[in-house]
């Protein structure tokens, strides 16, 4: 039995049939404070892949929510996993839904923190995106980008596209994740910072320079299709620019890297990429964009 937390009137608005949190107020909520508690993983799998059971909460600004919006675009999971996205801006109430980037049509919750409730009413780590929603069993299912990831590229088999190459085929997965596993440690785990210390964002210059390298002799980074350790890197690269790297406080434009910029414009090309980006949701004011 699920308990579904109160949800406070002051917090909320309503347009239509659908209910949104109120506009971000730090004056009257406060400022969003990271909790001490640390995060509870939820890490359950997919174990009956019928359309309409899940739903997956993500932020357009957020790049492991835009890897799970590519791996469903490319399987074809749109009408069989719903999405949803929180709004990119938030107080001491912490991530919301709003009319800007559209309700919770699952559950019609206003905050972000009430999906967690609803699956742990003790819960009080952080909150963050992406969530994997179970409407049978009315729980988070997982919290796992990678375990959503995964379950998405091969669980739900036959039920989308039949006419794409998986993004996991058996005999490259082994190498797969060898190259995900590269990309989280050169890429993910120093984008972040790279912009505040010096040795850290040569170390970023350095990875990518080396990733430049491994595409001059191949199409992508395992084997000759798509696969999702090139979805994992793309949506990485594909805010370096708008993001960490907008005033080239880190280094060059991602063109300066010619084989991992050709390759990052052929992904963009293909509709799984390119519709699933907004440059507006996470692009700085005035970045140097290339010509994507």
């Amino acid at each position: 039995m699920t308990a579904t937390p109160t949800r406070p009137a002051a917090s909320e608005a309503a347009s239509g049939s659908h209910r949104f949190a109120s506009p971000v107020d730090a004056a009257r909520w406060g400022e969003y404070r990271r909790p001490a508690a640390p995060a509870h993983a939820f890490a359950g799998r997919v174990t009956d892949a019928v359309p309409g059971r899940y739903h997956v909460y993500g932020g357009w600004s957020c790049p492991a929510s835009h890897r799970l919006a590519v791996i469903r675009a490319w399987a074809g999971l749109e009408d069989v996993v719903s999405m949803s996205y929180i709004d990119e801006l938030r107080d001491a109430r912490g991530w919301a839904f709003r009319e800007a980037t559209g309700p919770d049509p699952v559950n019609g919750f206003t905050l972000l923190r009430e999906v967690y409730l609803a699956a742990d009413p003790g819960y009080a780590g952080i909150v963050s995106v992406p969530v994997l929603w179970d409407r049978v069993e009315a729980t988070v299912r997982s919290t796992s980008p990678v375990g959503i990831g995964i379950d998405l590229a091969t669980a739900f088999a036959g039920l989308g596209r039949t006419d794409r190459p998986s993004l996991r085929p058996a005999a490259l997965v082994p190498a797969i994740d060898a190259m995900s596993r590269r990309v989280a440690t050169e890429i993910e785990r120093q984008v972040g910072c790279a912009v505040y210390r010096r040795q850290v964002a040569a170390d970023l210059r350095t990875a990518l320079a080396g990733f430049d390298r491994l595409l001059a002799d191949r199409p992508h980074l395992v084997g000759e299709h798509v696969t999702d350790a090139d979805v994992r890197l793309w949506v990485q690269l594909v805010r370096y620019d708008a993001g960490p790297n907008a005033h080239k406080a880190v280094g060059p434009r991602l063109d300066a890297f010619p084989h991992l910029w050709a390759w990052a414009r052929r992904l963009y090309a293909l509709a799984p990429f390119r519709t699933t980006t907004d440059f507006t949701r996470f692009s700085a004011p005035l970045a140097d964009l290339p010509p994507w």
